[in-house]
């Protein structure tokens, strides 16, 4: 399980004004070996791919209420029979307000929830995974 990953390709609004958004293709990826963080991975016009990495709880949180404080913040609107997570992310760079299908973040968080069980996380962890990661490179 250690070196179990979920991923999912999404494209996510990057919002510059009110109603008006630029696409940004973007990756979540989570792995069994960091079990309490999700990475973003944005893939914009930068030499090299931008990861922004924080806590799984944060972003399920996010799908239900406002969460998070200081440079990651996450919370659900609903707009009609849409419902969107809004994510903002702050940098000493700048902020990046983005926005996506609730329904596509919450697919990908189930399934890093049957890999890695919400209380399971600290499983394995200490230094079983330390001796494995010197042994196994």
């Amino acid at each position: 399980m250690d070196g179990a990953v979920v991923e999912r390709d999404l494209v996510m609004d990057l919002l510059l004004s009110p109603g008006h958004g630029v696409p940004v293709l973007t990756r979540l990826l989570y792995r069994a070996d960091d079990p309490f963080a999700v990475r973003i991975v944005f893939h914009a016009d930068a030499a090299a791919p931008v990861v922004w990495t924080f806590a799984r709880e944060l972003l399920l949180e996010g799908l239900f209420r406002a969460a998070g404080e200081g440079d990651v913040r996450v919370w659900p609107t609903a707009t009609g029979a849409e419902h969107e997570l809004n994510i903002l992310l702050r940098s000493p760079d700048g902020d990046a307000f983005l926005r996506t299908r609730a329904a596509t973040v919450s697919a990908f968080l189930g399934r890093t929830l049957d890999l890695v069980p919400p209380g399971t996380e600290s499983d394995g962890t200490g230094l079983t995974r330390v001796l494995d990661a010197l042994l196994n490179p």
